[in-house]
């Protein structure tokens, strides 16, 4: 079960980091004021939700959070291929925000009835906030789908065609499924992945925007098996970039 739970808990918050560093990269970018403070606060939160599931791992006997956050490369990361990309203008940012909240408000919602108690205390702690997250990504994909103009509609038609097969990623099968799934511990990726389609499909209807086929969709699977897109390690570099200068500094 050791295994199952730090496989499972490595891939949240190796997702969680990355996002959070991408969503970092709008403060002072972003379109409008309002959105440029709610996509910092998002950062912080989804850093904050990291560095709890990086100290439940520390638990388990992996290493303390700085270390196991930082000093990995590329190939030992367990992140999705989704949070890898660079931000791109905002409609593939609020995209990935829509599609990447969504699973994560419905995986915590899930883990709130899990058997491993400290995973189960954090998805209620930080209930509150991911609904927050959700609720923003809803309203912006809406009101851009649905009640802006034709160039507003084509461009986030457009994000949706390009980030729903990276979105797929998000629920790479594990090699612990079926030990997850009967020790209680999370219910499994493919009833994760079934929920979030029901749930998004709603809201892309509600922008008037179409949702890509399932079935003919390719998921941009490797990501959670240390095969990741070329924008990851200089990613890692820059974030690293201080600490690597000397590892063993105190702060």
């Amino acid at each position: 079960m050791n295994s199952a739970l730090k496989n499972l808990i490595y891939k949240m918050a190796d997702d969680e980091l990355i996002i959070g560093h991408r969503n970092s990269e709008w403060t002072g970018l972003g379109p409008i004021l309002e959105e440029d403070i709610a996509f910092s606060s998002i950062a912080q939160d989804k850093i904050g939700h990291s560095l709890a599931l990086f100290r439940i791992l520390e638990t388990l006997g992996e290493p303390e959070p700085d270390t196991a956050a930082f000093m990995r490369n590329a190939s030992q990361m367990k992140c999705c291929h989704l949070v890898e990309y660079p931000n791109g203008g905002y409609d593939f940012s609020l995209m990935r925000h829509f599609l990447f909240d969504t699973a994560e408000m419905l995986r915590f919602q899930m883990l709130e009835h899990s058997s491993f108690l400290p995973l189960a205390q954090l998805a209620r702690k930080v209930r509150g906030e991911i609904k927050y997250h959700v609720f923003h990504a809803n309203t912006w994909v809406t009101q851009l789908g649905a009640q802006g103009n034709d160039e507003s509609h084509a461009r986030m038609q457009s994000a949706l065609n390009l980030t729903f097969p990276l979105a797929l990623g998000i629920f790479e099968p594990s090699p612990y499924e079926s030990e997850l799934i009967s020790e209680g511990i999370f219910a499994g990726e493919v009833e994760l992945q079934s929920q979030w389609i029901e749930v998004i499909s709603r809201t892309i209807e509600k922008a008037t925007l179409i949702m890509p086929s399932l079935d003919s969709t390719e998921p941009s699977y490797g990501g959670r098996y240390g095969s990741h897109t070329d924008y990851l390690q200089p990613l890692l570099n820059e974030m690293t970039e201080v600490i690597a200068t000397d590892p063993l500094a105190t702060w």
